[in-house]
């Protein structure tokens, strides 16, 4: 379907056989985004911004909402968004509580998209998991005032390396395309002309009404036969520096087109200070994107981290003790960019006063918490235990995850009168 946008220098539109006047700035929006540079964008908002988005007789007004600060979000899946009647009841759910943001797919692993871009190049998922009113339920959403992340799944696609095998993950001993456990294939990180494609389906989703746009596995692949795997697009490239460039290049792109991004990583990734073999660097992501969401759920955690036999026991401790660690690390970030662009000297003297943190960087840090079973119960004790820790780490950001959708509500404060 073709999509046309119009300038709201001054429209009259025919809806339902009334007239509407819409007014608004020449061009497509009126958008006004004030980050000059890489490193300041966490203190920047996206101004609400205006496009009239015309699809065959529908009249949409697209707007885009500021980040809300606190955040505080879910997870849906796109089967979930195309069920009426169950993504209702979580709508009304997020207006009952402290809850502001939903989190939708645009991408998932299969590789196909939730809605009809326009652009032939991204395939509508055609069994079942796609959401045909789209552009009128993000509309919807934004007039309750819900902010709407769309999720894209980066590497992770069972699509695109059918069609581009050049630049899929390979089999090593036969050349063939590899896959993980689950049978799924992966597109090769050093793929460039792949980045292009995920900044192009950026823009589509961001024209859709997407206020700002999460990047998930966004790494090398990790599960499955790891002594038979090979990268051809990458070359001698390290994971880590690729992946760094990958970064810089998207939350670039993101930032030139004044879209909120944000990028997924493994919890993991706020303790560890290799790349986990995966090329995931944390610092590296908090340099490139708007918001950096470490998953940082305890069933993933192997036995006896930090001497906790079992993570899924301590949740709470298990949150706090990852988001520290990602909080001294931003903080130390900052003070490296500092000396690097010479504001701080990097051998103060002693008149020199102690390096003070505005926070740049730990303002981007916003976890995925667990409201799933797996490895451990999960209930109102331990959802709440990990918003406790994210408190009690100085942030005051979450987003809760759990695939199926069927979310521990009592774990959820209840909206105020005054809210």
């Amino acid at each position: 379907m073709m999509r046309y946008f119009f300038s709201l220098a001054l429209l009259t539109l025919l809806v339902g056989g009334g007239a509407v006047m819409v007014q608004g700035r020449t061009g497509e929006g009126t958008l006004v985004y004030r980050a000059t540079d890489i490193l300041n964008t966490s203190t920047s908002s996206i101004s609400t911004s205006t496009t009239l988005a015309m699809d065959g007789k529908d009249a949409i007004i697209v707007r885009h909402l500021d980040t809300p600060d606190p955040l505080r979000g879910i997870y849906m899946t796109s089967c979930v968004a195309g069920d009426k009647a169950w993504r209702e009841s979580l709508v009304k759910f997020i207006g009952d509580t402290e809850l502001n943001a939903l989190v939708i797919d645009i991408k998932d692993y299969t590789g196909k998209i939730s809605f009809d871009t326009g652009d032939p190049r991204f395939i509508v998922n055609s069994k079942g998991c796609s959401v045909k009113d789209m552009k009128a339920f993000i509309a919807e959403l934004h007039d309750k005032g819900i902010y709407v992340i769309g999720r894209v799944t980066v590497m992770q696609d069972a699509t695109y390396p059918a069609a581009h095998a050049d630049d899929a993950v390979k089999r090593k001993s036969t050349d063939a395309i590899w896959k993980d456990k689950k049978g799924l294939t992966y597109v090769d990180p050093g793929a460039t002309g792949y980045w292009d494609h995920m900044v192009d389906l950026a823009k589509d989703a961001y024209a859709t009404g997407f206020d700002e746009i999460n990047f998930d596995y966004i790494r090398y692949p990790s599960d499955g036969d790891m002594k038979d795997i090979r990268f051809p697009r990458s070359g001698t490239s390290t994971k880590s520096a690729m992946m760094r460039a990958f970064y810089s290049y998207l939350g670039g792109q993101m930032h030139a087109a004044g879209i909120k991004s944000s990028a997924d990583l493994f919890g993991m990734t706020t303790t560890n200070t290799d790349d986990l073999n995966i090329g995931q660097i944390i610092e590296h992501a908090l340099l490139a994107f708007d918001y950096v969401a470490p998953m940082v759920y305890p069933s993933h955690y192997p036995p006896m981290f930090n001497g906790w036999k079992d993570p899924n026991l301590v949740p709470g401790e298990v949150v706090k003790y990852s988001m520290e660690h990602a909080v001294l690390r931003a903080r130390a970030l900052e003070k490296e960019v500092a000396v690097e662009e010479g504001k701080y000297p990097a051998h103060p003297g002693t008149t020199t006063p102690p390096f003070a943190p505005t926070g740049t960087f730990v303002k981007k840090l916003r976890p995925w918490l667990q409201d799933f079973q797996y490895g451990g119960h999960y209930g109102e004790k331990e959802v709440r235990a990990q918003m406790q820790a994210v408190y009690d780490t100085g942030l005051t950001s979450w987003m809760v995850w759990d695939p199926a959708n069927r979310y521990t509500r009592s774990a959820f404060d209840i909206k105020s009168m005054g809210d």
